[in-house]
């Protein structure tokens, strides 16, 4: 039997996202009805936050599995014994950050991610926050008109976006697989119905996107960048400080996320945990 300290608290940490749950110790097993009221923080806000996990690869894989399957991430080896872990880090030397960008992980997946649970292992002593945003809200905040053209068009996603795959560059140069050789493509609608809620969202983002389907890129691009730009707008968006020990579990089929990279000359190393996904809808 788990033992909890305290009550399960969530406390919403901005207005359009994320909620920070205390009263919980992933050390633990876990029961399921735990496990559910974790599960609805999630859907209801996104993004939620842990502190003070002190846990082991072993349990950081064990938690995730409550939630779904968790599988490899396709460019970069995983931890070694754990190749479900995938580091995710800077060295004190580099000046780009892994991922330094607003996206959603690995659209390019022909089932997208559910998830990611990311723990902080190692951190600079200032700096390297991570901002998350609301793609329900971003979806919303449109035009009637603009809405119903969205959601007649498809869009393709590349792990040969140039954004991204720049700030994943020495990662792939130290640890990379063999398979990141290959080009990854797949075609997801622009605005996605989530399996589990009901709600639409957009389901674009400028880490994998490169074009709508039947479209070029030049043709494709400015709609495309005037949706970036409101899937950020402030109103939609939540900051997390992280500090050792700290771990955040998003959603990735309703919300985006940017680790900010404003700590240069210092390491910052997370380890991330990916959920399986399905075809978007």
């Amino acid at each position: 039997m788990q033992v909890i300290s305290e009550p399960l608290k969530v406390t919403p940490i901005s207005g359009a996202l994320g909620a920070e749950i205390s009263g919980v110790d992933l050390r633990d097993p876990l029961e399921d009805g735990l496990i559910e009221e974790i599960r609805a923080a999630l859907l209801e806000y996104l993004v939620i936050f842990f502190r003070d996990q002190e846990i082991t690869p072993e349990q950081h894989i064990a938690f995730a599995r409550k939630f779904g399957n968790p599988v490899e991430y396709p460019l970069v080896k995983g931890l070694e014994g754990y190749p479900e872990i995938v580091c995710i880090l800077k060295l004190e030397h580099e000046t780009v950050n892994f991922g330094g960008l607003w996206h959603s992980d690995t659209t390019y997946k022909e089932k997208p991610p559910l998830g990611s649970i990311l723990l902080a292992r190692e951190l600079p002593p200032y700096g390297g926050d991570t901002l998350f945003s609301n793609m329900y809200k971003a979806y919303d905040g449109l035009s009637g008109g603009l809405k119903e053209i969205l959601g007649k068009l498809n869009a393709i996603n590349s792990s040969e976006n140039p954004l991204a795959k720049s700030t994943r560059q020495a990662r792939l140069d130290d640890s990379g697989k063999a398979s990141a050789e290959a080009v990854l493509e797949a075609v997801h609608p622009v605005v996605r119905t989530h399996p589990e809620t009901g709600k639409r969202s957009l389901f674009i983002n400028p880490g994998h996107t490169v074009r709508f389907e039947n479209m070029t890129v030049e043709e494709s691009e400015p709609l495309l960048d005037y949706l970036y730009q409101e899937q950020i707008r402030p109103e939609y968006t939540c900051r997390f400080a992280w500090r050792r020990g700290s771990i955040a579990f998003w959603d990735n089929r309703s919300c985006q996320h940017n680790p900010i990279n404003d700590y240069h000359g210092f390491k910052r190393l997370m380890h991330r945990v990916t959920l399986e996904g399905d075809r978007p809808q």
